[in-house]
């Protein structure tokens, strides 16, 4: 039987803040949730689950110490310092 172990891993504080400064600094409102880790016991397989930011409806994904920011899939990104920009335009 297969064994897959779930272990929650916290934002960055630093990435957390930038968001939020940024959503502020925007007049919008951020929804934060935690991304995981998802091991499968007793192999090396692993698989590394994006934090999960809402910000007017729409989904981004990120990862701890990146610099870019995934729009409701991996497939579109963007720099982290170009969100403000993608948020006015919506």
């Amino acid at each position: 039987m297969i064994n897959i172990i779930k272990q929650e891993i916290t934002i960055e504080e630093s990435l957390k803040q930038r968001l939020e400064f940024i959503c502020d600094f925007s007049h919008t409102t951020s929804t934060f949730i935690n991304g995981f880790i998802h091991k499968v016991d007793k192999t090396n397989l692993s698989y590394v689950e994006p934090h999960k930011i809402i910000i007017k409806g729409i989904t981004f994904l990120a990862f701890n110490y990146s610099n870019e920011i995934y729009i409701k899939y991996l497939s579109q990104k963007i720099k982290l310092s170009e969100i403000e920009d993608y948020l006015k335009g919506i």
